[in-house]
């Protein structure tokens, strides 16, 4: 029932709108009025102006033919990283990629436009369904600013999906981890490099010494940490006395991510003492990790859904966060799904055109499904 043509048109018509994170209001706009086209009571909500950005969440909201059945949420983020400005798409032998010279931004397209054309189909032939809730996030890439700010009052849904996660479609996210934000700066003393330098105390000496001792990569197979960003130093005849380092940890246990987030806290302030400088270590919660167990109605109806089509199911974990974390954590089951992205936040991204159909039908079947 699904439209081929359509859905490629569409994807290759998305991709090429300029959306980078907090500057979606060009796809925001576009994405109202198909939604109210699509009969959907649409409700943009504040967190553009929390974040500073130009465009808030985008909610509509389905009535159903059923009124028995669950609320189902559908969701996907707006936003793409870098550099995302004149996208090129290009289909050859299947398979759709930039031009090189961008991403291709299947991540989160690959999920916007399954859901607009399972809403098209259960509109043109009149498929029974329950209530729907669509929701399309803003400035999810760099920390799931959208979704983390999102009216969650707004939130109706007994459970949902969330459509970004790389694999193809039929993958299952059952377990995602929580990440700590860990910023620390180093404090060392400033002098002329060339005069006497032995009244300063090098800060990027310091921090790396410190450094080297700060737990960092794979811990296990559910926890990581890894040291991002790390700045400082005005001029070669300045000796610094200011590091800024910028770390997280990430674990899908919340005991882990607690102990391993102290851990980097005590290697900082004990790296400190034995290099005769300061630290000041912030520690934030970016967001928290879920578990889903795979005999819920969420993980069941998917599952279902998409053995009823032909697709391999791969029930699994990740490693990464989605707005579905954030979800979770307002009360609603939500997993992500697998939409065939690959390679994302590379200019090597791509995506094989099939997966923008397998993703399509999974998603009208799971709908259907639950409405049986």
């Amino acid at each position: 029932m699904i439209n081929k043509d359509r859905i490629l048109a569409e994807f290759f018509e998305l991709v090429q709108i300029t959306c980078n994170s907090r500057q979606e209001r060009e796809i925001g706009d576009l994405m109202k009025k198909r939604l109210q086209d699509l009969g959907g009571e649409v409700i943009e909500d504040g967190a553009g102006a929390i974040i500073g950005g130009n465009c808030g969440n985008i909610i509509a909201n389905f009535k159903g033919t059923l009124s028995d059945k669950p609320t189902i949420m559908l969701a996907a983020h707006l936003d793409c990283v870098v550099p995302c400005v004149g996208v090129k798409p290009i289909l050859k032998d299947g398979v759709i990629t930039s031009d090189g010279t961008t991403i291709l931004g299947s991540d989160d397209k690959a999920g916007v436009v399954p859901i607009l054309e399972a809403l098209r189909v259960l509109k043109e032939n009149n498929i029974p369904h329950g209530n729907l809730q669509i929701v399309f996030s803003v400035c999810e890439e760099g920390g799931l600013n959208g979704s983390k700010n999102i009216d969650s009052s707004l939130l109706k849904a007994d459970f949902g999906y969330e459509l970004d996660s790389s694999g193809r479609p039929g993958k299952i996210i059952v377990t995602a981890p929580g990440q700590n934000k860990i910023n620390v700066k180093v404090h060392g003393k400033t002098a002329h490099a060339g005069l006497e330098p032995e009244k300063g105390i090098n800060a990027i000496k310091a921090a790396g010494k410190i450094l080297a001792n700060v737990p960092q990569g794979r811990i296990d197979d559910e926890t990581t940490c890894n040291i991002g960003i790390i700045s400082g130093g005005l001029a070669t005849n300045i000796v610094p006395d200011l590091v800024e380092i910028k770390c997280e940890a990430r674990s899908r246990n919340q005991v882990k991510l607690d102990k391993l987030t102290d851990e980097m806290r005590q290697a900082f302030e004990q790296g400190a003492k034995e290099n005769d400088v300061k630290v000041d270590v912030e520690i934030s919660k970016a967001y928290n990790s879920y578990v889903i167990d795979p005999q819920d109605k969420v993980v069941v109806t998917a599952k279902e859904a998409a053995e009823r089509i032909g697709l391999d199911v791969d029930i699994a974990g990740t490693g990464g966060g989605s707005d579905a974390n954030h979800y979770n954590n307002y009360g609603i089951v939500c997993t992500a799904l697998g939409v065939g992205m690959q390679n994302v936040h590379t200019c090597e991204e791509f995506i094989y055109e099939e997966d923008l159909y397998k993703t399509s039908e999974w998603v009208l079947e799971i709908i259907k499904g639950d409405s049986r």
